[in-house]
């Protein structure tokens, strides 16, 4: 079958490869769309948790053999420990992540543990149900605010990860979201979404950082409301760098994000029913490299690129 693999580092080739080892308890998966992650983006320029020879692709949705049409999650936990007692199984210490540490959606095919399907409606489309795992970071992050009805909020980057905060932040009562981005064109997508302002103005109530460097974490704290509220889901850089005097006689907070609950996943699903996605671009497995490349190297376009094996069928 075909696969796009990370082979070394900045590098990713279509290759011919064998057929997935249907182990016990899995199941293959024939993968209608897949999209490519920011952080898969960063992984491969300065490989980490991403070793090569590796099949990426953590968002992607397809059909089993049988036919069922299905979305994966795929965090994968240990079941056993507290975190995953108390239904917080995406922080398991022991997690491990399909894409990540075993081969995920960027093929034809993929077998996966049966315990990370999850059945699809039948009115949601495989490229939507692609961005179910991207947008239920985006809940998750909104939950972990805590906002009230009404609230001022600002998201920094406008990535395919902040506009799902954008959306999910209005679905969830937002009084308004302001959005900052580098580029002027996502940008606009974001006030095509029902944003407004191109930058930061005053203090927010919450201010979600989904870039991740010392600059923007930096912005999420100045930009805050006395008491307010910063929640972190972006992962380009490890330094905070930001002034944690202000921290403190201001009252705020600083809150990480990652990943979601199973709840938030399955619920996001109804979020996207309706969800403008127009911003999404698709294309044929054969050309995921190219598009890679491209954003990995500072494109802007496509905002997210999903990856369609090139199979018949599909809805």
């Amino acid at each position: 079958m075909k696969a796009l693999v990370f082979t070394a580092p900045a590098t990713l080739e279509l290759l011919d490869v064998g057929e997935p080892e249907v182990a016990a308890g899995e199941v293959l998966v024939h993968v209608r769309a897949a999209g490519i992650c920011g952080s898969e983006l960063h992984g491969v320029r300065q490989p980490g948790l991403r070793k090569p020879p590796l099949i990426m692709g953590h968002e992607f949705a397809g059909l089993t053999a049988d036919g069922q049409a299905v979305v994966i999650n795929p965090i994968l936990s240990c079941g056993d420990c507290g975190q995953c007692q108390r239904g917080m199984r995406h922080i398991c210490a022991k997690r491990q992540i399909i894409g990540v540490h075993r081969a995920g959606g960027f093929a034809e095919r993929v077998a996966v543990p049966g315990s990370a399907l999850r059945a699809m409606p039948p009115w949601l489309s495989f490229q939507a149900a692609a961005m179910v795992e991207p947008a239920a970071n985006a809940v998750h992050a909104w939950n972990r605010a805590g906002a009230p009805a009404g609230a001022r909020v600002a998201v920094i980057g406008c990535g395919a990860i902040g506009l799902l905060c954008v959306l999910a932040a209005l679905a969830g009562g937002a009084g308004g979201v302001d959005v900052s981005d580098l580029s002027p064109s996502r940008v606009s997508v974001g006030r095509g979404l029902g944003a407004s302002a191109g930058d930061l103005s005053g203090d927010y109530d919450v201010v979600i950082d989904a870039v991740g460097t010392p600059a923007t974490r930096r912005k999420s704290v100045a930009h805050q409301r006395p008491g307010g509220i910063a929640v972190w889901l972006g992962l380009a850089e490890e330094d905070a760098g930001f002034d944690a005097n202000a921290l403190v006689r201001g009252e705020k907070q600083v809150l990480g994000s990652f990943a979601y609950s199973d709840e938030e996943f399955i619920r996001v699903m109804t979020m996207l029913r309706d969800a403008d996605l127009a911003w999404t671009a698709s294309y044929p497995l054969t050309a995921g490299a190219e598009i890679f490349t491209g954003l990995m190297n500072g494109g802007t376009h496509p905002v997210k690129a999903l990856l369609r094996p090139e199979e018949p069928g599909g809805r």
